[in-house]
């Protein structure tokens, strides 16, 4: 990858530019995939300010067994209501009902639903301790706490609709009412054990498998903690001194702009988790400038989308799912987190070298060194970032604090703020700013994770799980190719429709059995999940990361979509990687050595593809100069290179040694053929060349 640079000197320093913090004061945490939303003001917004300080302090109380509650032992499924009562009542204030409903006031109907929603919780928080002694979830519940469970169940489904849009309301609601018909003979493999209403509600609202389940547990352990540290991360600046690190180490590449992209919102995504707000901050930055180095506007937007998508996948911080992920399968999260290292370095070298490989194509510079900000002024500027993250990444990975590690990480970040940022040292309006933002990020989740849950409850109430893995296994015919060929459309499917969290409880319920039974890593089938649900990001018709992209660059939506799905296009390929060998996720025997080695191989097996894939190969030179062959060799290219990255063994034919064998089969020959057709062409005088 060559770069160009400019010495500078006393007249440059002039025109050295220092990028502004894309999130400002007020930081951009929003995980909202829906748009319009309301604003609170006045008494509405310190009461959300309030309740956020609270949700935070009692999960502070009950991570470090604080003991706020003097004489009172807090049982969890109580906490966890708490959080709700706290925070679900806000989604009737935050998210209109409908698209004519105002946004400059609050509807009587919603201030209804809120108080109806916080009266549910409480008086369900009040009998939770009750139920657990005397087993009313499986009956015998009074009817005011049935009552109380009707009107949360039908809170929980309007908070899906108005935080996840209707697309993932009619996804859910059947599934969650299935226990009231499931002995019906028309249900076929899914028919299960039935339930009365009393009993279906009371399962619902008071047992630890379906609101108060998974989702939920996740949410109030861990995410609320990582979810304060990428807020306070970004309202301290660190947007800025990102978005300055990556363009004053990349910026001179030749494509330099769209490697800052990458590294930049690479780095801004491993802190906040969000798809959405990475490309809304990074974006008003890196687009511009893309634009303005030769990049057109819809490759921009695509580089954009694909890096920010990102975010979710690489470590330490992951959003929601992924710590759902570690709740589903009883693990921490740290060992999810370092599950996601490998194939997100891959994701990342893969956008690297798709955007080199175009930039050499298109004959696209860096930009001038003298235009850039210097990495030693960088660092010296925000040099406490990484002290702040190293001590996060030791917490999680040498104590496995992961509960605790956020907020001693915030904790550090706030002091060091404090003491050697003037510019972004925090006031009074900053902390309640930022429990705002907070709190606005707290009630779309709690909204989704919550009403997701009770997906969870239903195949639970009905023990269908078991019996549609083997139905599934039996269409199958017990083939891992053809089942991970379902599994990965399925997921393309509800990704279309669904946010990836629900996406990813959907199929590790209804899917993950069945590939767990074929004797695949249980790991390695979860991330295959998470990927291929969060895939529609950047995968048209919905595509929201691109279509955000596009916005900012101007370029068509659906164009961008497409472009989206070339630039990115290894992502597709790699969750099949890891499913046949979970070295790549760093499970099985000697899994950091055999994981290294592969990756070696699946970067080496990238190269080509990118070349193939844009028409331009490392050490060849432009395809173009092969003439009538140029697509022949291109499409050899990407062949060689994807059977050079696929592991071998395990559920393949072929061993490792004889997979690498047959992609050099076909690289080698394809490559000097092409070698030799492009030095021949470059050796032809202008004028004798064929037009």
């Amino acid at each position: 990858m060559s770069s160009t640079s400019t010495s500078t000197g006393p007249k440059d320093e002039a025109k050295r530019v220092v990028f502004d913090d894309p999130h400002g004061a007020a930081g951009n945490m929003q995980e909202a995939e829906v748009t319009r939303v309301r604003t609170l003001r006045g008494a509405w917004r310190w009461t959300l300010v309030v309740a956020t300080a609270a949700t935070i302090l009692l999960c502070i109380n009950q991570q470090f067994s604080l003991r706020f509650f003097i004489g009172y032992t807090q049982l969890n499924t109580e906490y966890f209501y708490l959080l709700i009562a706290l925070m679900l009542p806000f989604t009737f204030l935050i998210f209109p009902g409908t698209d004519r409903a105002p946004l400059d006031r609050i509807p009587w109907y919603d201030l209804v639903l809120f108080v109806a929603t916080f009266a549910a919780a409480i008086i369900l928080m009040s009998n939770v301790r009750k139920a657990a002694e005397a087993g009313w979830e499986f009956g015998g519940a009074p009817p005011p706490v049935i009552a109380a469970g009707l009107v949360m169940w039908a809170m929980l489904m309007e908070a899906l609709r108005r935080t996840g849009g209707w697309s993932l309301l009619l996804s859910v609601v059947p599934f969650t009412v299935y226990p009231l018909f499931a002995e019906a003979s028309w249900l076929g493999p899914f028919r299960g054990t039935q339930s009365t209403l009393e009993q279906a509600t009371a399962y619902h609202v008071l047992s630890g498998e379906s609101l108060l389940g998974i989702p939920i547990q996740a949410f109030a352990d861990t995410v609320i903690g990582f979810l304060v540290f990428g807020t306070a991360l970004m309202m301290t600046g660190a947007g800025k001194f990102f978005i300055n690190l990556s363009f004053a180490m990349c910026g001179t590449f030749r494509g330099g702009a769209a490697k800052v992209c990458i590294f930049a919102s690479g780095l801004l995504g491993m802190m906040s988790g969000s798809i959405i707000s990475n490309v809304l901050t990074a974006g008003t930055m890196t687009i511009p400038v893309m634009k303005k180095s030769g990049f057109r506007a819809s490759y921009a937007a695509a580089i954009e989308a694909c890096a920010s998508t990102g975010a979710v996948l690489a470590p330490p911080v992951m959003g929601a799912t992924a710590f759902v992920i570690a709740q589903f399968l009883n693990v921490s999260y740290a060992e999810v987190a370092v599950a996601a290292i490998i194939p997100a370095a891959l994701y990342y070298v893969g956008l690297f070298m798709q955007v080199d490989t175009y930039a050499a194509r298109h004959g696209l510079k860096g930009i001038p060194r003298a235009d850039l900000p210097r990495v030693m002024d960088t660092i010296k500027d925000g040099w406490y970032y990484v002290f702040v993250i190293a001590l996060l990444i030791v917490m999680l990975l040498y104590f496995k604090r992961e509960s605790h590690a956020p907020f001693y990480a915030t904790a550090l970040l706030l002091v060091l703020n404090q003491l050697f940022s003037k510019d972004t040292r925090w006031t009074f309006a900053t902390i309640s700013k930022f429990l705002e933002v907070n709190g606005r990020t707290f009630v779309e989740l709690v909204g989704i994770l919550a009403g997701c849950g009770l997906l969870i409850g239903a195949f639970s109430m009905t023990g269908v799980v078991s019996s549609l893995a083997n139905d599934l296994l039996h269409i199958a015919g017990d083939n891992a190719f053809l089942l991970l060929g379902m599994c990965a459309l399925t997921s393309l499917i509800l990704g279309l429709g669904l946010t990836t969290t629900a996406c990813y409880i959907f199929l590790a319920i209804l899917v993950a059995p069945a590939l767990e039974k074929l004797g695949l890593n249980r790991m390695a089938v979860h991330m295959f999940i998470f990927y291929w649900g969060m895939l529609s990001s950047i995968t048209p018709p919905v595509a929201i990361a691109s279509f955000a992209a596009a916005g900012i660059a101007g370029s068509p939506a659906m164009k961008t979509g497409w472009e989206s799905m070339w630039v990115g296009s290894i992502i597709y390929f790699i969750p099949f990687f890891f499913v046949l060998n979970p070295a790549l996720v760093l499970q099985g025997p000697n899994p950091y050595l055999a994981g290294l080695g592969l990756m070696g191989l699946a970067a080496f097996g990238t190269l080509f593809i990118c070349g193939g894939i844009q028409g331009y190969q490392p050490l060849v030179g432009d395809l173009r100069g092969a003439g009538a062959l140029e697509w022949p060799i291109r499409v050899l290219l990407v062949i060689g290179g994807f059977v050079v990255a696929t592991p071998g063994g395990g559920i393949m034919p072929l061993s490792q040694m004889q997979v690498t064998l047959l992609g050099l089969a076909i690289l080698v020959p394809t490559t000097l053929l092409a070698l030799l057709l492009v030095r021949r062409q470059t050796m032809v005088p202008d004028g004798l060349r064929a037009p």
